[in-house]
């Protein structure tokens, strides 16, 4: 759906892998006229003509920054796997920034980085989320917690400002080069550990796609909340061989031990509890509402954005090659 052209746009999270992505993606769109990037340390990779400003969004700042600039569109990526502690910044701040979204005459539009990490993993689980569904068993722990807690915050503000565009994706695990997440680590471990019994079905999306989402929810008016994924889907076993990784499958009590395996050898923090639920049941989320809405489907399919990371990651290179034969890493 076409909109008025985001005149003033502010990407948070900057400095993280996806952030630099959209900030960049966006800058490059020719309805945009100026990005503004926050986070709470300088980003490493080149933002090009994005405006950087070190701001909290815990704190009062990010209200003057947004009333000062005039922004009129906020792209919301501070919701991220922070490991132990991660309430704070993605709760706390994600109510401070909403604050001021509400407060702000200028803004009419926020685009919202979720998780498919909503949905829980559960042995009771549909074979496929919708988006409508709710959690069999709603996640009480953890980055899944924040998210939940987060998309209630952005439902209160839109009945709040009901004159605000509002999207919400909902990401399916990031895979690709440059993405650093609790997954990629722990397919760094020396000996994969594998939950007896148990083989997930699993989905990713490449960062590369994840910012041509976000670009299209921001320069044009797509309001609601939607999956967003890769085509097909990977087995966890499937996973691991084409990345030529050694595993063992252990009993799930055992996991939390050798997460400390883990902490030495992958920097790992150990295994969350919902780590090791996805880990042991997986979660498949449909996209089709997002294919309708947008016209448009993510490049690479799970499978591909799961090989390009394998291919990336330097020992993995020449055991994915042998395991594809020559095919599109």
């Amino acid at each position: 759906m076409p909109a008025a052209a985001a005149r003033v746009v502010l990407v948070t999270g900057v400095s993280r892998f996806l952030g630099a992505r959209v900030a960049n993606t966006l800058q490059s769109d020719p309805g945009v006229e100026r990005v503004i990037g926050v986070d709470t340390v300088p980003p490493t990779a080149s933002l090009g003509r994005t405006e950087f400003v070190r701001v909290d969004v815990r704190t009062s700042g990010i209200a003057e920054t947004i009333s000062s600039a005039r922004v009129d569109t906020v792209v919301h990526l501070g919701l991220a796997p922070l490991g132990a502690g991660s309430k704070e910044p993605n709760a706390v701040g994600s109510m401070q920034l909403l604050a001021a979204c509400q407060r702000s005459p200028d803004t009419r539009k926020l685009v919202v980085r979720s998780s498919a990490a909503v949905y829980g993993s559960s042995p009771m689980d549909p074979a496929v989320f919708t988006e409508p569904d709710e959690p069999v068993e709603a996640p009480t722990s953890g980055y899944a917690r924040d998210a939940v807690e987060v998309e209630g915050h952005v439902r209160g503000l839109r009945r709040r400002r009901p004159d605000l565009v509002v999207s919400v994706l909902r990401f399916a695990n990031f895979l690709g080069p440059d993405v650093d997440s609790p997954f990629t680590r722990y397919l760094r471990m020396p000996v994969v550990p594998t939950v007896l019994g148990f083989d997930p079905r699993l989905q990713f999306v490449h960062p590369g796609d994840g910012a041509e989402a976000l670009r299209r929810m921001t320069v044009e008016d797509h309001p609601g909340c939607y999956n967003v994924a890769g085509d097909g889907v990977l087995l966890l076993s499937q996973a691991l061989r084409r990345a030529g990784r050694p595993y063992v499958p252990v009993p799930s009590p055992s996991l939390s031990t050798l997460g400390d395996l883990g902490r030495r050898f992958a920097g790992l923090s150990g295994f969350s509890p919902e780590l090791l639920r996805w880990l042991t049941y997986g979660r498949v989320i449909d996209t089709s509402a997002l294919v309708r809405e947008l016209g448009w489907r993510p490049e690479y399919s799970s499978e591909e954005a799961f090989a390009e990371f394998a291919a990336s990651d330097g020992g993995m290179l020449d055991r994915l090659g042998a395991v594809l034969g020559g095919g599109r890493p």
